[in-house]
């Protein structure tokens, strides 16, 4: 599982100049005016091939908060969430009371902290650095988010403080996430399979704020159900708690092993749907689209496979997921989520005999030979599955670049119809062979 750096300094310190150096693109805005952070909070980054997810805690504030409710809620956002933080002040402007009162907030937390010294560009700012000693949170880290100085220091320091790396099936339960736009019945869901009533429940929304962990039994299998709180665009989450529920629910979903997205039988797919899907579907999990609220839908024989063509239509990236429909109210097909869940979680983690997939992969060139592409034709010497959680496939080949998409999915089918992955994604790589 990866870990979580938080991002945390009084502002105009340079904290979204330090994220977007570190994440190597320019993903939040930058300008050199105090509080202007308004944009992606959260990226992931990878370094000496650990990988780990990064907040810029700058983006969550309250409007018309003075400084000490602003810096405490997004220093505590960091405690609660990241298992390194980076404190970020400013070099050129020396120790100043807001530096003080974030250090101890920090001293407070027990989380490793990495005291960066921002904008030291220039040699006659390096002795400015001692001064922060004083802060008493470690030793003062000369750096230039601007400039990219002292960045490799910083990210051997970040890696050198994260907690081992879990291995990926360390755990015995079968964690799932439930995730949705505000109001799709995400908390009454749980509620249905959990057979009682252990999450709020309202019509309001955005009732549900933190993501709720709750392990239960079922006939014999142990499961982990994670309620998030109702996901929005990026970009378009501009109130602060808000953006909190964003973390914990990419938390959520990083950690788990199958996904259901639930969407709203009676109010219809809307656009929101569609990036909410999104984010499993990037994650590489396997994913149930589940259709809540049939019981309000009026409906004759045909109106579940229209329904399905809609979603299939709607969601073409997710054509591997396995759609049902049902209704957290009646409790209508819940207890058929089971067998789907289970499902998903073992294609998602199933390994294919190396030899047995060479064989398989020779049939579909033989019955569907490559054509010509980008000026060349791809010759495919030999395949090897690399991963799993999703399954990923490794084709050696003569070039890369001749590789057609449509021929690809072509693989991909292939191999879902030899193999059974129904319900998680697969990926295919392909590199040239030396």
């Amino acid at each position: 599982m990866a870990g979580v750096v938080a991002i945390v300094g009084r502002a105009n310190v340079g904290k979204s100049t330090v994220f977007n150096r570190i994440i190597g693109e320019r993903v939040s805005i930058v300008e050199d005016v105090a509080g202007v952070t308004r944009d992606r909070i959260y990226a992931k980054a990878s370094w000496l091939t650990r990988e780990f997810r990064l907040i810029d805690t700058g983006g969550i504030e309250l409007e018309n908060a003075d400084f000490t409710t602003q810096i405490q809620m997004q220093a505590e956002i960091a405690i609660d969430e990241a298992d390194v933080i980076i404190f970020v002040v400013n070099g050129r402007e020396g120790v100043t009371r807001e530096d003080e009162y974030v250090a101890r907030l920090l001293q407070r937390s027990r989380k490793p902290v990495i005291l960066a010294v921002n904008k030291i560009d220039d040699v006659a700012f390096k002795d400015a650095i001692y001064e922060f000693y004083a802060l008493g949170v470690g030793d003062p880290m000369p750096i230039s988010g601007s400039h990219g100085i002292g960045m490799g220091d910083l990210l051997d320091e970040i890696i050198k403080q994260m907690p081992n790396e879990e291995e990926i099936d360390d755990h015995e339960d079968i964690r799932f996430s439930i995730i949705g736009r505000p109001n799709v019945g995400k908390s009454s869901l749980t509620n249905a399979i959990l057979g009682e009533d252990r999450v709020i429940v309202s019509n309001i929304e955005g009732t549900t704020r933190d993501a709720i962990d709750t392990s239960f039994e079922k006939d014999g299998q142990l499961y982990t159900v994670v309620d998030t709180a109702g996901m929005r665009k990026k970009g378009k989450i501009y109130e602060s708690v808000e953006k909190y529920s964003i973390l914990r629910a990419l938390g959520s979903i990083e950690k788990s092993d199958v996904i259901l997205v639930v969407v709203d039988a009676d109010n219809g797919i809307i656009e929101q749907d569609k990036h909410v899907a999104g984010y499993a579907h990037e994650a590489g999990k396997a994913v149930i689209l589940v259709v809540n609220k049939w019981d309000m839908v009026e409906k004759d024989e045909k109106t579940m496979q229209k329904t399905e063509k809609e979603l299939r239509t709607q969601f073409k990236y997710l054509d591997y997921a396995r759609i049902i429909f049902v209704s957290a109210k009646t409790k209508q097909r819940v207890q058929q989520l089971f067998p789907l869940i289970q499902e998903g979680y073992q294609n998602s983690r199933k390994r294919i005999q190396t030899s047995v997939l060479n064989d398989v992969l020779i049939d579909a060139q033989a019955m569907n030979p490559t054509t010509t592409f980008e000026g060349g034709r791809l010759k495919i010497y030999f395949a090897n599955q690399v991963s799993t959680c999703p399954p990923t496939f490794v084709l050696f080949v003569n070039d890369p670049q001749y590789m057609h998409f449509s021929y690809k999915r072509y693989l991909e089918n292939r191999l879902r119809e030899a193999f059974g992955f129904e319900g998680t994604p697969l990926h295919i790589i392909c590199r040239k062979r030396d």
